[in-house]
């Protein structure tokens, strides 16, 4: 198909509903109190070759490093780092909870080339993230058809920030593929079928279609963090890491690690201006133990966790487990554990003889 049929196509669909007021509700469900705000993911298909650099730029992902873990790649990575041609890659978004729906919050912004449409920037340039009549609405554009070369478009990515199943999970934003079905993706996210029937509001197979984004639950790691940090809640999926407490802190979710969230310190200089280095980060009571470290004494296995952070500093907690196995009675345990019974029977049996005896009288 060449340039022209796709205006004219682009056209067709923007003149079905140019005369009409949009109503689309555009984004995830998400029913936590207004102005909610969380960090979510959107699965991006490139239609061309491109960089993380410039990724990062096109979806105003501010630091760089934040995309590299989103996608699980080195620190090391360098920022021509290639992104081939519809490969996927995981996009980190700030998502805003209003009015029952989420949104990615007031990014990314496009800037209108010569010919586009909205409906090729939805289609095309954001590959069924999005729908244009979502485009039109939050930019309050009266005529689909009008829109102007070098403005800048808000496009309103689906996020949200609820729990699902009474879980706390990062919700990723997947643009279903053509022959999908629902249990295919479910298995290739590690959710169910049914979870996901449940949460985009889908009765069936039949009402899965190609090339709209459906929302799926990604488990999120448990962590220390209390609700009064200023990254709370901090939420992290299996195989990615973020940084966090103004970049001094690198924290990593890993399945294998019983989901629990592992937290570092990141190496980097703080990301802003609110701290000149990085403050401490040892637990209260051991000044030997800092955040990510772990001591043992016999069986107790003692952990400095990282649990958030405020404006004057990071927060740490510890945690003891026990680490020794549960152990098994040997041969002379069991048979004293016999003996004991049987005493413990005949001494029950005597006071109810004794009982017996004492009515009789």
């Amino acid at each position: 198909m060449d340039f022209s049929h796709h205006i004219i196509i682009s056209l067709l669909f923007l003149f079905a509903f140019a005369t009409k007021p949009s109503t689309v509700q555009a984004g995830f469900k998400c029913t936590q109190s207004d102005r909610t705000t969380c960090t979510s993911l959107i699965g991006y298909k490139s239609p061309n070759q491109t960089t993380i650099f410039h990724l990062s730029n096109f979806f105003g992902v501010h630091d760089i490093n934040s995309l590299l873990g989103a996608n699980d790649l080195p620190l090391s990575t360098p920022s021509n780092y290639t992104v081939n041609a519809q490969q996927v890659i995981n996009i980190p978004i700030p998502c805003r909870c209003a009015n029952g729906t989420g949104i990615s919050n007031n990014i990314p912004r496009y800037r209108v080339q010569k010919d586009d449409t909205l409906f090729y920037i939805a289609s095309d340039v954001f590959g069924g993230l999005v729908k244009f009549p979502e485009i039109q609405q939050v930019n309050q554009i009266p005529n689909a058809n009008l829109i102007v070369t070098g403005e800048r478009l808000w496009i309103p990515l689906p996020c949200s920030c609820d729990d699902v199943e009474e879980q706390r999970v990062v919700h990723y934003g997947h643009v279903v593929e053509a022959m999908s079905t629902m249990e295919g993706i479910a298995k290739q996210f590690g959710t169910t079928s049914d979870v996901l029937f449940k949460l985009n509001d889908i009765s069936d197979d039949s009402k899965l279609i190609a090339g709209n984004a459906i929302d799926i639950p990604l488990t999120a790691c448990n962590s220390s963090v209390s609700n009064s940090s200023l990254d709370y809640p901090l939420l992290v999926s299996n195989g990615t890491y973020v940084f966090t407490a103004n970049g001094c802190m690198r924290c990593s979710c890993d399945s294998a690690k019983d989901w629990t969230l592992q937290c570092q310190p990141s190496g980097l200089r703080p990301a802003n201006n609110t701290w000149q280095t990085c403050p401490s980060m040892l637990c209260e009571g051991l000044d030997i133990l800092s955040v990510g470290n772990t001591t043992a004494v016999g069986c107790n296995q003692t952990t400095c966790d990282y649990s958030g952070f405020s404006n004057q500093s990071i927060l740490t907690t510890l945690a003891t487990v026990n680490t020794c196995p549960a152990s098994n009675p040997g041969p002379d345990e069991n048979k004293s554990s016999m003996i004991g019974q049987r005493w413990k029977f005949l001494f029950i049996s005597l006071h109810l003889i004794m009982l017996c005896l004492h009515l009789l009288w």
